[in-house]
């Protein structure tokens, strides 16, 4: 079915290929001048865009709140590892042996002193391993590695999540190198491999994708400014500002502390102030206060009235009638 859709699209494509050669040879030749004009907007488009350009690589790369778009997906096999370092592995014959070449081929330092790149070789020696267990051929196992890479590299471009965005990625990288449809992909795997390499990659890689983020990923911090409407935003002041800021603050306290004498009033005028609010919130409480006592009050009256009525109403259904008691006499 895969085969047949792809020769399928092929041909479409060829047709569509071949209707707009036909249409470009059935235009009329334009003259120069009309071939002028066109070419002078398209300068000063360029300007333009080029001007816009250049604005947005000046601004701060860190201060967008969206993830950078992934690239293209492409044919990834022996891209970064070639058939000869792919032979120089297969000659290893354990494990440390292979992740000592492993590393010099990846251009990795000192894996026992930098993190980052002890988890760089645990990944791609877990995936040799991984490959060498399905039994891939040389130029699977280096697309397979090829894939990883990539997928790596669009984890750790930027410091936002993009889990949803690099799994699509790494699913358009895996038809890439399943359906035979050149130049844009062809049939490296089947489909159980395909299964299996993708399974391989979600349960190791993508399980621990906020890991792998975390650990080759600055970290990121937000910064909120407030602005209160009607009053004034706050200025940034640098070092030496602030130190005379400073001294000023000092200077004031000290006429402060020298008019003392002349503004002993402010004290007893805000005691006023607070035992005339102490007085009024007074005054509220307790007319609350009353209002709450004479409501329970008329509750409690009008439930002792409506128990008294009901015990009435119990007793007179129970005393004998006495027209009844005399013929019992007689």
């Amino acid at each position: 079915m895969i085969h047949q859709k792809s020769s399928q699209f092929q041909g479409l494509r060829s047709q569509s290929e071949l209707e707009q050669h036909s249409k470009l040879r059935q235009e009329p030749e334009k003259d120069l001048s009309s071939v002028d004009e066109p070419a002078t907007r398209e300068g000063t488009g360029v300007r333009t865009e080029s001007g816009t350009a250049a604005s947005e690589e000046n601004e701060d790369p860190a201060a967008s709140l969206f993830p950078p778009p992934l690239p293209q997906p492409r044919i990834c096999m022996w891209k970064y590892l070639d058939i000869h370092s792919m032979h120089r592995l297969e000659k290893t014959a354990n494990v440390e042996e292979m992740r000592e070449v492993l590393a010099k081929l990846l251009g990795l330092g000192c894996p026992e002193q930098s993190l980052q790149d002890a988890i760089t070789l645990d990944l791609f020696s877990h995936t040799l391993i991984f490959c060498r267990q399905k039994g891939f051929s040389l130029e699977q196992t280096s697309t397979a590695c090829a894939l990883l890479q990539d997928l790596h590299k669009a984890c750790i471009e930027t410091s936002l999540g993009n889990v949803e965005e690099c799994y699509r990625y790494f699913t358009s990288l895996l038809f890439c190198h399943g359906v035979r449809r050149p130049p844009f992909s062809i049939n490296l795997f089947k489909e159980e491999e395909l299964l299996a390499l993708a399974d391989y990659v979600v349960n190791t890689y993508f399980r621990h994708f906020k890991l792998y983020k975390y650990a080759f990923t600055p970290q990121v911090r937000l910064d909120l400014s407030l602005t209160y409407v009607g009053l004034q935003p706050p200025k940034l002041w640098p070092e030496d500002e602030t130190k005379k800021e400073g001294e000023e603050v000092e200077e004031q306290a000290v006429t402060l502390q020298e008019e003392e004498p002349e503004t002993v009033v402010k004290p007893e005028q805000e005691s006023s102030q607070v035992s005339i609010l102490r007085a009024y919130i007074k005054n509220q409480l307790n007319k609350e206060l009353g209002q709450l006592q004479q409501l329970v009050e008329e509750r409690l009256r009008a439930s002792e009235e409506r128990l008294s009525s009901k015990l009435n109403t119990l007793e007179r259904s129970f005393q004998p009638l006495p027209g009844k008691g005399k013929n019992k006499t007689k």
